[in-house]
């Protein structure tokens, strides 16, 4: 009898999951924490929604089995909003499909279309589900930027020259997770024209389609004219909608993908609760103006922490997009790696982040931090990570306070 399986053996220790048995240690013994580690929304769902939940739970027919493929209202209202916001007509039977969540998807897609020994490209840093759900599957991974510059094209051209068996799939995710970088439709168009030039099939990962800032709206993959030949595309509700505990995501797209995600669901799962699907529904097709609200509020508090850090002696760029901070650590403290410094800033700051190296080996010398604590934590978060980089012989600016 083996001792050790195969899959285990392809999965290291999960780096993050260290920072966060501190910070659960830390909480347990009393500790006030500032938890800008997890990107767990600490906004509530829009009140229609959550009334819709309770009263679909209140029909006796509704506690059965749901579909895997999700409700037909809530796939027809996905597709709904993909006309609305993206201009793109999809076909609710035979091009969307619901997941519970978005990472769920992408974990059951690379279980039905990747074999052992296929090779994929997944961007480094990124989610780690953009890596392990293939290596799960027992693919193998070849890593290129997530930097949407000439250099990643560059990269690709590498690895379609240089590896076998040629990668056949490409996945992509942006707004980034954890990098909070964008791309413009002219960088999907090409992307798009690759794909179909070197037949690899593209997974776009769209979750913070509505966290834009600056008037930049995110595009979708799916808006350049034939893409539904060789993309599909993940969203979920968790971020838009504050809804994250309540798994639902989707997959759109490419009919071939959509109709193998839907057959290997079909053995997995049955779905997600009825209730909660329509109460998706309800999110979808309901009034949009939470969307604008978190929106606006995720401005704010980009502007409030990247204004108090600064102050504090550790300059964060400032995201266009997303939930997220892709901060390098302060030059003096490089040399001591994101999850040590992760660590440290926990122990002494009382503030909890994401260690960069969680994301992938190109993510060390960076720490993501999710603005998920309301305007005054973040200032409190900034005064405590000033008092912790004086005590490390940091230099913090002179003037103003954190």
């Amino acid at each position: 009898m083996s001792e050790e399986f195969y899959r285990m053996k392809r999965l290291p220790p999960y780096v993050i999951a260290e920072v966060n048995a501190m910070r659960a240690a830390a909480r347990a013994g009393g500790e006030d924490i500032i938890d800008l580690g997890m990107g767990n929304p600490d906004l509530p769902p829009p009140d229609h929604v959550i009334a819709k939940l309770c009263e679909v739970a209140q029909k006796p027919s509704a506690h059965g089995y749901s579909q895997s493929m999700g409700i037909p209202g809530l796939r027809k209202a996905q597709a709904n909003y993909y006309g609305r916001r993206f201009g793109v007509d999809l076909d609710p039977e035979t091009e969307v499909v619901v997941t519970m969540g978005s990472k769920e998807g992408l974990a059951s897609l690379a279980t039905a279309i990747t074999a052992p020994g296929d090779v994929v490209l997944a961007p480094n840093p990124s989610y780690p589900i953009h890596m392990f759900g293939f290596i799960i599957a027992g693919a193998t991974i070849r890593s290129v930027p997530t930097t949407p510059d000439e250099h990643y094209w560059q990269s690709l051209e590498r690895a379609m020259a240089f590896t076998v068996p040629r990668p056949s799939i490409l996945v992509v995710g942006y707004p980034s997770n954890p990098t909070a970088e964008t791309v413009d439709l002219a960088f999907y168009e090409r992307l798009v024209a690759w794909a179909k030039e070197n037949n690899v099939w593209v997974l776009s990962d769209l979750a913070y389609s509505e966290l834009y800032y600056d008037g930049n709206p995110t595009p979708s993959i799916l808006q350049v004219p034939g893409a539904k030949d060789v993309a599909v595309e993940f969203t979920s509700l968790s971020k838009t909608y504050s809804m994250a505990g309540w798994r639902i995501g989707f997959a759109v797209g490419n009919r071939k993908l959509i109709a193998a995600l839907k057959r290997v669901k079909s053995y997995l799962d049955y779905g997600a609760f009825t209730p909660i699907q329509a109460a998706a529904c309800a999110a979808l097709n309901g009034p949009q103006d939470i969307v604008q609200k978190n929106r606006e509020l995720y401005h704010k508090r980009r502007d409030v922490m990247v204004e108090a850090f600064g102050r504090a002696g550790w300059d964060i760029p400032a995201p266009r997009a997303s939930m997220f901070a892709w901060a390098p650590l302060p030059p003096a403290l490089k040399d001591m790696g994101s999850l040590e410094f992760s660590k440290q800033l926990l122990t002494h700051a009382k503030v909890a982040v994401a260690p960069g190296v969680g994301y992938g080996e190109d993510g060390e010398g960076y720490v993501r931090i999710a603005m998920v604590e309301n305007e005054q934590r973040l200032r409190q978060a900034a005064r405590n990570i000033k008092q912790y980089l004086k005590s490390m012989g940091v230099n913090t600016p002179a003037k103003g306070a954190a």
